[in-house]
């Protein structure tokens, strides 16, 4: 019997793009269609295996002319499944679009209209970067350092790990590898579970397993993470996604190893060891009522803080060596390497998208300049650097100072229409959008820091206004 092909899901509203590269892919791929965002999770959830990659259109409905819901599904994709390689792509050639799906963990961007032979290629040099083992904690900075004595500390005890850390920081390697393979429970199962990328109606069942005719589908019974999970390791990531009626049964697991399947009476026990991993402030969720506080203490006996790729140094410069001699080996091609000024640049930027950021960025070097000294305009180019440095805003108005936004909003209102001072929260929140635009030249990255937000709450904002 021949080896599966690789399998690609391909996101996008237009039923023409989506059976024509079907078509065209079939040789090579096994290829699996949806046509928005909740549909591509839906079916994703339903596959027998998951896809190695990804074509995504950022113009999903329901606004199909903004990138809102094709940046939001980037990260569901990796939440589901953190190794997926992702390409996308969209009708709007905008180099800002670009850089943020690149930040989000996409591989590439490519504008419509497109070849199907150069998207054949890169689908194909993406797939040779697919499955390379974990970089580990590579790093010799202070944060690097703390994180090692922690896990040295709290790698064979049987109580609950909180692992805190931004969006691609690392915390799935910190759970698999520090603390499940090199402890006594590495012989027991592995299972991880992202809250945030299951139904909340089919959590539950998920997690404690479910009898038969328990619910509409439920078939026969079925046993459920914890079950699995046997005297092993259970992972719970985005555990702030989990559903505030659902946080009672996990504190019962935690405090007394007790649950039940959904739909049975029978108590079952569980001696998993537990660990939960959280890009969330927790104690602000807990404020917004949103988390309960049992469950927060019990959870985090020990608490783990993965540090961000900005804070660790020159370790950026340790990881970008590692993954360039990874995926260079991995895909047969010359390490790239990078000039002086290069490397400088490398060093002061701010990586928002952390460690998975920088492995793609070296992916794509790799991919594009083999053998090849990569100069800092290159480089440029990779970053989000429009972004980052921000020029001294006109008329002598500092850069972020929100003071004298108000007063440019302010000044804004009364020339364009002066009783507007009294009128409504909504022509304020209007004026203070189109003043920080202004000053900050018509880019919607800095008027978006200037005001507090990120940019797709000020595109959300402005598409409100075209919808009254």
């Amino acid at each position: 019997m021949s080896a599966a092909k690789p399998l690609l899901l391909i996101v996008d509203d237009d039923p023409l793009i989506t059976e024509s590269l079907s078509f065209a892919f079939a040789r090579a791929f096994d290829v699996v269609t949806s046509h928005s965002r909740p549909q591509a999770l839906s079916l994703l959830r339903q596959l027998r295996r998951t896809p190695r990659l990804a074509l995504v259109d950022l113009g999903l409905p329901p606004l199909p002319h903004r990138p809102d819901e094709g940046f939001a599904l980037i990260g569901d994709l990796l939440a589901l499944a953190p190794e997926m390689k992702i390409i996308t792509l969209t009708g709007q050639n905008d180099d800002d679009n670009a850089r943020h799906a690149r930040t989000l963990g996409a591989i590439d961007f490519v504008g419509k209209p497109c070849d199907p032979g150069r998207l054949l290629a890169l689908l194909q040099q993406a797939l040779s970067f697919c499955e390379a083992p974990a970089a580990g904690l590579i790093g010799d900075s202070l944060p690097m350092q703390r994180l090692r004595l922690q896990l040295g500390q709290y790698a064979d005890l049987a109580f609950p790990v909180l692992i805190e850390g931004e969006s691609g920081s690392g915390k799935d390697v910190v759970a698999s590898h520090y603390l499940h393979r090199l402890t006594a429970r590495r012989d027991k199962p592995f299972l991880a579970l992202n809250c945030a990328a299951i139904s909340p109606a089919l959590l539950e069942p998920t997690l404690f397993g479910h009898a038969r005719g328990a619910f509409t589908g439920a078939a026969g019974a079925k046993s459920g993470y914890f079950e699995d999970a046997d005297s092993g390791t259970l992972f719970l990531d985005e555990i702030g996604e989990l559903p505030l009626d659902l946080q009672p049964k996990l504190l019962r697991v935690l405090e007394n190893g007790e649950y039940q399947r959904v739909g049975e009476t029978q108590t079952r026990r569980s001696s998993a060891r537990i660990i939960a991993a959280t890009n969330r402030d927790l104690r602000k969720e807990i404020r917004a009522g949103r988390f309960r506080a049992d469950l927060y203490h019990r959870l985090s006996v020990f608490s783990i803080a993965v540090p961000a790729l900005r804070d660790m140094g020159d370790d950026r410069l340790r990881l970008l060596e590692h993954f360039t001699r990874l995926y260079a080996a991995k895909a047969g091609l010359a390490p790239f390497s990078l000039s002086p000024a290069a490397r400088a640049l490398w060093l002061d930027y701010a990586f928002p998208g952390n460690v998975r950021e920088l492995r793609n960025i070296v992916i794509r070097l790799v991919a594009g300049h083999p053998g090849q000294e990569v100069d800092a305009d290159r480089l440029r180019a990779e970053f989000e650097a429009s972004d980052e440095e921000t020029p001294p805003a006109p008329r002598g108005l500092a850069a972020g100072d929100l003071d004298q936004v108000r007063a440019a909003a302010r000044q804004h209102l009364e020339q364009t229409d002066p009783l507007s001072l009294d009128a409504t929260l909504e022509l304020w929140e209007r004026g203070y959008i189109e003043a920080a635009i202004e000053l900050s030249g018509g880019n919607m990255s800095r008027a978006a820091r200037r005001l507090g937000i990120n940019r797709t709450t000020l595109y959300n904002r402005m598409e409100s206004w075209n919808r009254r």
